[in-house]
C-alpha cells in the first residue's frame, strides 16, 4: 500500500512527507540542498545560496500545510499549490 493511502499520519510523519517531497522536487531543479532533521527542534531543508543557506520549513497553519522560508509575511506558500517549490526556488536563485 502506498504511504499516501495510509489512514493516519501523525504531525511529524506528515511534515516528513512534505519536506521529502519538496526536497525531491528541488533536486530536480538542480538545487543544492540538505535536509536537516535534528533530534530536537524543527526539521527543515537548507538550500545552498551564495549569501548563506535559505531554510525552508513545512508547518501546519490551522489545518493547512504550508512551506515557509526566510523572513517576512510573503515568505510562505500553501504546500498543495502546484508552483510551491518553484516559488521557493525563485527566491533561492
Amino acid at each position: 500500500m502506498p504511504y499516501f493511502d495510509m489512514p493516519y499520519f501523525d504531525h511529524e510523519e506528515e511534515q516528513f512527507v512534505y519536506l521529502m517531497r519538496s526536497a525531491w522536487d528541488l533536486s530536480q531543479l538542480w538545487v543544492t540542498l540538505a535536509v536537516q532533521w535534528p533530534p530536537k527542534g524543527e526539521s527543515f531543508i537548507a538550500i545552498r545560496m551564495a549569501r548563506g543557506p535559505l531554510c525552508m520549513r513545512a508547518a501546519l497553519r490551522g489545518e493547512q500545510w504550508i512551506f515557509t522560508w526566510g523572513h517576512g509575511r510573503s515568505r510562505w506558500v500553501a504546500a498543495y499549490e502546484v508552483d510551491a517549490v518553484t516559488r521557493v526556488w525563485e527566491v533561492a536563485r
